[in-house]
């Protein structure tokens, strides 16, 4: 299923990348794995009912599925791959990176789907898994679509730390994987997905963890971090601000409910 690698030509182009470490590979998988991959993912409507839909400001019309029980035979396939011994030691090469684990449980992984006028905004994504003690140190993005067309938009996009410039930009087209180090400046986002795109946006996703906290860990964890491109003034001064003073409102309440409960105890 999977093309050969040429793990020290990726290990350079690992290290030398800006503004931070990754890699990009085109015909990831042999071209009919990667069809019947495709052709296995279900369809949008079916999808909505298998999964999780996100409709946010940040995150909108794209549904997520992570549960491997409820993938297709070809889509287990390619989830037992990419979590294989063999894999996680090319990762490990490629990247510097020891001890990588997969994540059995896909938290915010595995099948992704995004529909026509659906959209992802630049972000960095959580850090740590608390109840497992896990760092998370690798994305692994694989587009899975064979007809894509470029005015459908969609397009994958690495920024730098300030979010003031698009260093890299991805057409999600068939079999092109982008892995990438999961960071506080690793800002990445999608191009909104246009509302006349002939067919839904497919990719898969796989996260890599260590139970080493990275050399760049300051001991805080934290969520998905959304930030606003340089011309999206309202996300930036209005939309987000009210989405994060939100969430830190949820936030306060859920630890003062646990606080509680323990005295209660």
């Amino acid at each position: 299923m999977l093309s050969p690698l040429d793990r020290d030509a990726l290990r350079a182009s690992y290290r030398n990348a800006k503004p931070f470490p990754f890699f990009s590979i085109d015909h990831f998988l042999e071209e009919g794995s990667a069809r019947r991959i495709a052709e296995a993912y279900p369809p949008f409507e079916v999808a909505l009912d298998q999964g999780k839909m996100f409709s946010t400001i940040n995150e909108r019309k794209k549904v997520q599925i992570t549960d491997a029980s409820k993938f297709a035979p070809e889509v287990k396939n390619l989830h037992h791959l990419l979590a294989s011994p063999a894999f996680l030691a090319d990762l490990s090469y490629i990247t510097g990176i020891p001890n990588l684990l997969a994540d059995d449980q896909l938290s915010g992984g595995g099948i992704h789907i995004t529909g026509p006028g659906g959209k992802l905004d630049v972000h960095v994504d959580f850090n740590f898994i608390e109840d497992r003690k896990l760092h998370r140190r690798l994305n692994l993005l694989l587009y899975l679509n064979p007809d894509w067309k470029d005015d459908w938009g969609g397009q994958f996009q690495l920024w730098d730390r300030q979010v003031k410039h698009c260093a890299a930009t991805f057409s999600p087209i068939l079999s092109r994987c982008v892995v990438f180090e999961t960071s506080d400046i690793s800002y990445h986002g999608v191009v909104p997905v246009s509302p006349a795109a002939g067919s839904p946006r497919k990719s898969f996703a796989a996260y890599y963890y260590t139970r080493e906290a990275p050399a760049h860990w300051r001991g805080q964890s934290h969520s998905t971090i959304f930030v606003a491109r340089p011309e999206e003034r309202f996300n930036k001064y209005l939309g987000m601000p009210v989405v994060r003073a939100r969430e830190t409102l949820r936030a306060g309440i859920k630890k003062i409910k646990h606080g509680i409960e323990a005295i209660v105890r």
